[in-house]
């Protein structure tokens, strides 16, 4: 099944369950929940985000390329940083480069997000995929000068401005992706492909990931955790490219479908 989160006509923000016909059918309860598809047809509003977060796990490393690319060596043990909830955009929302604190280097980093779908402490390997609701597109929004340059050592200053992490189109249940390894991950910039890589690549698997966040910590309902970045980022290219005004950028993964947000400037302080 696959789930979207939407703003109605009168304001109320409701989930629906797509349909292979392309209508929606709405969704009576939590989908952190007790939860059941309506026979209602509904008709879309704003698309929201599928979920709004109560925590932002990341990893950082974690595919074999990406660390390459970077001259960095393949870690040990899962990198782990977080994003505020408050850095959450939706599926068309605009990506905003921070000007206040400023950054001139704003990157794009596509990812699996996996969703929590109940309390989960101490994990197994064979039994993480019991406490995942699904899985989402994500971009892992950074500005590499604040999180390298300026960050004090630690990567979140720079990973969780507003704007920085565009969640959707959708929440795919993990019923129709029963091996979240092996998907095809990508970045589309402007057209242009910049990261075009499979989960397979990954260091450390969902499984992996799951076992280890939850060790002696309980993941929440609606905690997410991104899964790290393949290789093509764009501070790693020659001449690096980053995030300008007026660019859109698209991931998409097999079998979600595909995140879309444009680029703009932040407002000036009045």
């Amino acid at each position: 099944m696959k789930i979207i989160r939407h703003q109605t006509a009168n304001g109320s923000i409701q989930h629906a369950a797509l349909q292979p016909d392309g209508t929606a059918l709405r969704i009576e309860g939590d989908i952190l929940g007790s939860f059941r598809v309506t026979d209602e047809v509904v008709h879309p509003g704003k698309r929201l985000a599928p979920l709004q977060p109560t925590a932002i796990f990341c990893i950082g490393l974690n595919y074999r390329k990406h660390a390459e690319e970077g001259n960095s060596p393949i870690p040990e043990q899962p990198i782990l940083f977080m994003k505020s909830p408050g850095a959450v955009q939706d599926p068309g929302g605009e990506i905003v480069l921070p000007r206040h604190l400023r950054s001139d280097e704003v990157d794009y980093e596509c990812e699996l997000a996996i969703v929590i779908g109940k309390a989960c402490k101490n994990a197994t390997k064979a039994n993480a995929l019991d406490y995942v609701l699904g899985y989402t597109c994500a971009n892992d929004v950074s500005a590499r000068d604040w999180q390298i340059k300026r960050g004090g050592g630690q990567w979140c200053r720079g990973k969780t401005f507003d704007t920085f992490a565009p969640l959707g189109p959708c929440l795919v249940l993990k019923d129709e992706i029963p091996d979240p390894n092996a998907l095809r991950i990508q970045t589309i910039l402007n057209g242009r492909m910049m990261q075009d890589s499979n989960t397979a690549d990954m260091i450390f698997n969902v499984q992996t990931l799951i076992e280890f966040l939850s060790g002696s910590t309980t993941l929440l309902p609606g905690t997410v955790i991104l899964t790290g970045t393949p290789q093509g980022v764009g501070a790693a290219r020659k001449p690096p490219v980053f995030l300008q005004p007026g660019d859109t950028v698209t991931i998409e993964i097999e079998g979600i479908g595909a995140l879309t947000n444009s680029v703009v400037s932040e407002a000036p302080t009045t």
